[in-house]
């Protein structure tokens, strides 16, 4: 039966890869919008693991975790217009000013399966003290406390033991894709270098 059940799971189809262009043409598919912000920081963890970058995801009412941003109506307007809408409800009215745009577009991703969507990723970069306002006016953001239970910060280290840090957050639950986001953030943006992106995920799932 495990054997049976494993042949279904990999002969779903794979989300797949679409523009911008061709995915706002697609007729019957829901849109979302993620998110992910970032900034550099000089901190050091025990005043000697760097830090690095502070990289934002958020702890779901699922208990998942996620990109900040949800589903958007392209009939109201465009996706950027709807993820800030978004943005507003989940991490407060600082976004009603610090908006992202379509500068800060990465990528869609489009899938059948279970049900038609497409899926579009965003990044922006922020200076510190922005991130530390957007933490701060979290707790006062519409859905904290029902659909967000919080903002945490993602470790962008590995420590001696080989697991804590990046390995144990990436053996954490994450919704959707928002994992694959998340390791094509760090990449495209070159935020880790992609052997310590791969002994992190190798850590992950033997550690």
């Amino acid at each position: 039966m495990a054997q049976a059940g494993q042949q279904i799971r990999e002969d779903r189809p794979r989300p797949r890869n679409v523009t911008r262009e061709e995915a706002v043409q697609l007729e019957g598919y829901r849109h979302a919008c993620h998110v992910m912000l970032y900034a550099p920081t000089t901190a050091k963890l025990f005043d000697r693991v760097p830090i690095r970058f502070v990289v934002l995801m958020m702890m779901r009412f699922d208990g998942r975790l996620g990109f900040p941003g949800g589903f958007v109506d392209t009939r109201d307007g465009s996706l950027e217009e709807g993820l800030s809408r978004e943005l507003v409800e989940e991490l407060g009215d600082i976004f009603n000013t610090l908006k992202v745009t379509d500068k800060d577009y990465r990528s869609s991703q489009a899938r059948e399966f279970p049900q038609k969507g497409v899926t579009h990723f965003y990044t922006k970069a922020l200076k510190l003290e922005e991130v530390e306002a957007i933490e701060k006016a979290g707790a006062c953001a519409k859905d904290h406390g029902l659909e967000v239970m919080g903002l945490v910060r993602v470790p962008l280290y590995t420590l001696r033991d080989g697991f804590g840090g990046l390995p144990a957050f990436l053996s954490n639950n994450f919704i959707g894709n928002s994992k694959s986001q998340l390791l094509y953030g760090l990449r495209s943006l070159r935020l880790l270098r992609e052997d310590q992106i791969q002994d992190a995920m190798w850590a992950s799932q033997n550690g």
